[in-house]
């Protein structure tokens, strides 16, 4: 027994804690010093919710200086926010449009990436607390001058009780990347021209820590400006280039090893994995270094043979670590990011050699765009709308300003399909409700409905039904002891006034970890011990706060009913199948083009490439929440891989720009006839197979009659012999359409594990939720 109250707290606890005092210390600071000290009821109330709303309801990700960041930036919007809901509470209709309109604005902020939404919830608080009566304007003042007093102790408690260390910046994740990237392709430069293990691994572990589901929330590059698309750019390029060069054919090969792209379960041990997340891989690389200055001179000949001139690894590697330097504010001349286009160009040239020389030139070829993407995109991420990068192709983003491209990011999510569209309508349509019933039926306290709805609903009814189940038992044992509590202190407001602290922290720490029960057992005593310094009340106090709880909640599930109750189930499954359809029509339009030779057009131009960047977006979108959404009694296969879907669409936009895109204006001869047969039989297998899966993903289609496509044998009419003089574009398109069926694969699960395929992702994707897209 002694050992258990000795038991050091687990780091859920020790986080909860820490915030619990922040937002304890900063609420009831403001609420005793204007309730108190200066005898202002409204403007004690509006200090201890702006605290509470943005830091006890709230989850504002980052340290404590990122979070006073954020806070700052806050405070004007809640300025607003109180205004219009003072000024719209006059009338019931107008508070009712008021909470629609304003309820769907600030739930569709989570479009703008994990920051944005973080602060929803709270902002929301901070609109509905002054939409109910008393309608008095004159109050205005004393409610703005609460809340700003709540909100600016709360961001001097962030910036100095216990903050937490900033996480390693998502810029220095990539630079540690592209250094790993450097010095595989050091290695690989010599004989034996393979990676060893302890190399391989500290490449899977960094390429892995630049997954977004790896990535701290406030370091996610997911917003919708510039930089922030360029970072993500970068980030997305360098894991694709580590994919490529650890399965790069060695010279006189055509073979090439899988890989599992990041996901962790390469062969080298979890300890090494572990240095590599914190960064010791820094022997390893002067090792590297040393290794290649000596033994690269010998093997670089026959390398720059087998790629048809100067060597490409060298450029790679230089360009790597130029890009590393870059990303860590050094200001590199860009001579190696020169020398690789360079050598990009004689690669895309040369169309001799014996069919192993062609198929390591296409594969040294794939490397060297996805370190050109790398180094492209983390230019622009450092020095913006300034870098020197044409506004085309992958890089649209590069001139554009901040409110175009947010402009791009929001209309691309307005509709049925999108899970941001979703959920803002199904938030915004429950809280005008509840605010319609808290009117019309004049519920006490009615703000408590609104409080209920807005934090027991969620994206599925059979979570929120669970959560609603719990919250109300909660709710009740809370409401009992509230109510005993009342009676028995009575007016004696002394009482609540010191038991309200220590209860406030014992709140904000076992909620967020006990679970939903525990916090509205504990929050309605907090905010019974609140509302009785406020005015005297009775034990009917805690009866009102069932009843609205009950109210609220019963609004949340009607609604969590009508509006996609299955949340992002049925939509990831349907915004899968769209986009394999288009992808499919992508291969179709990719190889006959090829096939034909003639003036390249840019992919930009061709039919369905836009549909295909907004179908990944609306897909992975959909894959984010599903993610975040607990598994039902009827979890899906685990053989079914979505990311593989999301790396296939990545990857047909990746390659057919790479195919069709010569990096200066090309006329190019039709491929043979044995060898363009090879070409549009393989790419319409592609298709069908993309086709087919598509149709057994649809929940709209009949996915039992649609037959399973079989991956193993459909490349083998194309890989079962090398056309003769098939020139360097048909080895390329091979091998994209290989990598492609690779893909299809692992999503019908017959691959050999979840995480990104061997393929890699698509170096010319713009963020990892807006995927380059024309959103």
């Amino acid at each position: 027994m002694a050992g258990a109250f000795l038991r050091r707290p687990s780091p859920a606890y020790k986080t909860a804690a820490r915030r619990a005092l922040r937002v304890t210390i900063a609420a009831t600071a403001g609420f005793y010093v204007l309730l108190y000290g200066f005898d202002s009821a409204v403007g004690a109330t509006y200090a201890l919710f702006g605290a509470i709303a943005m830091a006890g309801l709230s989850h504002l990700p980052g340290s404590g200086r990122q979070r006073a960041v954020l806070l700052a930036g806050v405070v004007p919007v809640c300025w607003v926010l109180i205004t219009l809901g003072t000024y719209l509470s006059v009338r019931t209709w107008s508070a009712v449009l008021g909470m629609l309109v304003v309820g769907f604005a600030l739930a569709f902020m989570a479009v703008g990436g994990p920051r944005f939404a973080g602060g929803a919830t709270g902002l929301q608080l901070m609109y509905i607390l002054p939409s109910f009566p008393p309608y008095d304007p004159a109050s205005l003042g004393e409610r703005l001058a609460g809340a700003t007093l709540g909100l600016v102790l709360l961001t001097i408690a962030e910036m100095t009780l216990l903050p937490e260390p900033a996480a390693l910046p998502y810029r220095e994740r990539v630079a540690r990347a592209a250094e790993s990237a450097a010095r595989c392709a050091d290695r690989l430069r010599s004989a034996p021209y393979t990676l060893p293990e302890a190399t391989l691994g500290i490449a899977q572990a960094l390429s892995t820590g630049l997954r977004s589901s790896q990535v701290p929330e406030a370091e996610r590059p997911a917003g919708a400006g510039l930089r922030s698309r360029a970072l993500a750019h970068a980030g997305l390029a360098t894991r694709t280039l580590l994919g490529r060069l650890t399965v790069l054919p060695p010279p006189g090969s055509g073979a090439v090893t899988p890989w599992d792209g990041g996901t962790g379960s390469g062969t080298a041990g979890g300890a090494e994995r572990d240095a590599a997340a914190r960064g010791m891989d820094q022997d390893d690389g002067d090792a590297t270094e040393e290794h290649a200055s000596r033994e690269g001179r010998a093997g670089a000949a026959e390398v720059a043979q087998a790629g048809g001139g100067p060597d490409p690894l060298r450029a790679v590697a230089d360009a790597a670590r130029e890009t590393a330097a870059r990303l860590r504010g050094s200001s590199p001349d860009g001579r190696a990011h020169a020398r690789l286009r360079q050598v990009r160009r004689s690669l895309t040239a040369a169309d001799d050699g014996s069919p192993a020389v062609l198929r390591r030139n296409a594969a040294l070829l794939e490397v060297a765009d996805a370190a050109l993407a790398m180094s492209t995109a983390a230019d622009i991420a450092v020095r913006g709308r300034a870098a020197d990068v044409s506004p085309s192709g992958p890089f649209w983003y590069a001139r554009m300003r901040a409110p175009q491209l947010w402009w791009r990011r929001l209309s691309g999510h307005v509709g049925g399909r999108s899970v941001f569209f979703q959920n803002a309508v199904r938030i915004s349509l429950a809280l005008a409700a509840a605010r319609l019933i808290a009117g019309i039926d004049t519920l006490p306290h009615g703000f408590w409905v609104l409080l209920a709805t807005l934090t027991l609903t969620r994206t599925t009814v059979r979570e929120t039904r669970a959560t609603e189940r719990r919250a109300l038992t909660g709710t009740l044992v809370g409401a009992l002891v509230a109510a005993a509590l009342l009676a028995v202190a009575g007016t004696d407001i002394e009482v609540y006034a010191v038991a309200l602290p220590p209860l406030m922290l014992l709140t904000f720490t076992l909620g967020p970890v006990k679970g939903v029960g525990w916090a509205q057992a504990l929050f309605t005593v907090v905010v019974s011990l609140v509302f009785a310094q406020l005015a005297p009340a009775t034990w009917q106090l805690a009866e009102f706060r069932l009843l609205d709880v009950l109210t609220g909640s019963a609004i949340g599930a009607v609604f969590g009913l009508l509006a996609w109750p299955r949340g992002a189930h049925d939509e990831l499954r349907r915004s899968v199948a769209e986009l394999l359809r288009t992808a499919a029509e992508i291969v179709v339009a990719t190889t006959a083009q090829i096939t034909a030779g003639g003036r390249r057009v840019p992919l930009a131009t061709a039919p369905g490439h836009r549909s295909l960047q907004h179908a990944l977006v609306m897909a992975e979108s959909a894959y984010a929440q599903y993610q975040s959404e607990p598994a039902g009694p009827t979890p899906p296969s685990a053989a079914q891989d979505w990311q593989a879907a999301l790396i296939a669409g990545h990857h047909t936009l990746w390659g057919a720009d790479r195919l069709l895109v010569p990096p200066e204006p090309l006329v190019v001869p039709p491929l043979g006839r044995q060898a363009a047969e090879s070409v549009i039989l393989t790419g319409d297998r592609v298709a069908a197979s993309m086709l087919l899966t598509s149709a057994r993903t649809d929940p709209t289609g009949d996915t039992a009659q649609a037959p399973a496509p079989h991956h193993s044998s459909m490349l083998s009419t194309a890989l079962a012999a090398d056309p003769p003089g098939a020139p360097r574009v048909y080895y390329a398109t091979v091998s994209w359409l290989a990598a492609l069926s690779t893909d299809l694969a692992r999503l019908d699960g017959d691959g050999d594990g979840d995480g990104d395929s061997g393929s890699g992702a698509n170096p010319s994707a713009a963020t990892g939720s807006d995927s380059a897209a024309s959103t």
